[in-house]
């Protein structure tokens, strides 16, 4: 597990900018956190990282459920926020996507419970002030340990 305090919305930009320089074909990102904690911007910079053009507009799929983006890989940007949970997922054929040839980045992935990859990144934000935001970082699985590594060595500024 790591930690990292964003002082601003460019620095969560950034760093999610830099994950998505290390994102793989079948990668799952799991965000979770409240409204305004910054899980929107931090996917404006995973899209970034794989290559979506900045003319692009990224934002939270909240009516359409699934936003897909091209870059150096797909990027599907699910936003689950409006969905009750599993038997949603289900329905819609999201699973189909889960472990597909682009990376998944899911906003209110809490409301994902069997559905949820075993091995996947997942990201908890929290409100640390009025511009400040707070997340925590932890793999689940050998993929995600070495990419959290990568993404946050040890120097890193952290809460």
């Amino acid at each position: 597990m790591r930690t990292f305090l964003s002082s601003n919305t460019q620095e969560t930009v950034c760093l999610g900018e830099r994950l998505g320089r290390l994102l793989l074909p079948g990668d799952f990102v799991a965000l979770v956190g409240d409204l305004g904690s910054g899980k929107t911007h931090f996917v404006q910079g995973i899209a970034l990282g794989v290559g979506v053009s900045p003319d692009v507009c990224v934002s939270s799929p909240s009516y359409t459920l699934l936003n897909e983006y091209a870059g150096r890989i797909p990027l599907y940007h699910f936003d689950l926020y409006r969905l009750d949970g599993d038997a949603d997922i289900r329905d819609l054929g999201f699973e189909e996507y889960f472990y597909g040839r682009g990376a998944c980045v899911v906003e209110w992935a809490d409301r994902l419970s069997a559905e949820l990859p075993e091995e996947h990144l997942r990201i908890v934000f929290t409100h640390e002030g009025e511009t400040d935001r707070g997340m925590v970082l932890s793999a689940a699985g050998s993929r995600y340990r070495d990419l959290l590594l990568e993404l946050l060595p040890e120097a890193e500024k952290t809460v």
